[in-house]
This record gives C-alpha cells, sequence and structure tokens, in this order.
C-alpha cells in the first residue's frame, strides 16, 4: 500500500514540477514582450530628444551638416 501512495505523491510532484515550468514559461515570455517594448520606445525617445528629428540639429555620420548657398551671380542688360 505505501508503493501505491509513493508512486501517486510522484505523479503529483511531477503534474506540479511541469504547471509551475509552464507558469515560469509564460512569466519569461511575457518579461522579454515587456523588455522589447521597452527598449523600442527607449530608442524612440532617445531618437526624437536628441536632435535627429525636428530641424533642431542636423548630423550625419557625427559631424554638422554645413548649409552651402549657391549665389548665382547675374548679369544685366544696359
Amino acid at each position: 500500500m505505501g508503493a501505491v501512495v509513493s508512486c501517486i505523491e510522484s505523479i503529483f510532484r511531477t503534474i506540479g514540477s511541469v504547471l509551475m515550468a509552464i507558469v515560469n514559461g509564460i512569466g519569461n515570455i511575457l518579461h522579454a514582450i515587456i523588455s522589447g517594448v521597452v527598449s523600442f520606445l527607449d530608442i524612440i525617445i532617445s531618437f526624437l530628444s536628441c536632435g535627429y528629428c525636428g530641424g533642431r540639429r542636423r548630423r550625419m555620420g557625427g559631424h554638422r551638416m554645413s548649409h552651402r548657398r549657391h549665389h548665382a551671380t547675374t548679369t544685366s542688360r544696359i
């Protein structure tokens, strides 16, 4: 009779371990998704706040772009 009780306890222990593994897996998946969303929002916020958008500073490759204006010379006929 003791062997049957031990076997049933072992089955319940195994079922409990499987359920805990499933819960831990779901928790890890949710943690990864939330971390990914937070990282994505961090990238978007840093992109918008450091001057790449909005026309405050224009940089290309870490150097400021210089705006060259070409003045055309016009000749007038008198």
